[in-house]
């Protein structure tokens, strides 16, 4: 039996992401990654045991670490606005930072991998988010709205917004770079919105 070799499963790995961030999902396939990674499929085999526990796997390594950083400094007991702003500034960092796994994550999130991946990483991090608006509530820091609702205004202006970063113009056409004072005038919108 051949043994696992580390450095050739991160390969694996960064092309497999690379891969369908780049040529999409349907276009993703185990004698095409092989040769792009420069191994044979049986060493992919060593690693996976087809092409659905792959694309599950780094799908879910993705989702860890994306999930990690998004509570990076965060505690269900802070201010609404202190919590909310965290949020934001982890996940500005994670899709500027970790930009192809972020991309492949939003792929896969969208796919038919999508509900399973979701529920083997938000486990923890969904009671903590319910805990963190809950006590927000009781605070009278934030409105009662539907989840839906709040994440949609909580988040949704950031995602655009990051989404014209990507582009690197907004939808007229104009060069658009996420600046602070950008930032900060779509925070405090959001904040309003959602604060009594």
């Amino acid at each position: 039996m051949r043994t696992r070799d580390i450095n050739k499963e991160e390969i694996v790995k960064q092309k497999a992401i690379e891969m369908i961030v780049n040529q999409g999902i349907e276009g993703f396939g185990m004698n095409r990654l092989a040769k792009e990674c420069g191994i044979s499929v049986a060493t992919l085999y060593i690693y996976y045991s087809d092409k659905e526990d792959l694309i599950r796997k780094i799908g879910i390594e993705i989702g860890q670490n994306f999930f990690e950083k998004m509570f990076d400094g965060f505690s269900t007991d802070m201010s609404f606005r202190d919590g909310l702003r965290n949020q934001w500034e982890n996940r500005i960092y994670f899709n500027q930072n970790f930009t192809l796994q972020a991309n492949c994550f939003e792929l896969l999130r969208h796919s038919t991998y999508g509900d399973a991946i979701i529920q083997e990483v938000t486990g923890e991090y969904k009671q903590m988010m319910t805990d963190f608006m809950l006590s927000a509530i009781e605070r009278k820091e934030l409105i009662s709205v539907p989840y839906e609702v709040f994440w949609s205004i909580a988040y949704g202006s950031l995602y655009s917004l990051l989404e014209f970063h990507k582009d690197g113009k907004s939808m007229s056409g104009k060069s658009f770079v996420l600046k602070e004072e950008i930032k900060n005038e779509a925070f405090n919108l959001v904040l309003k919105a959602l604060t009594p």
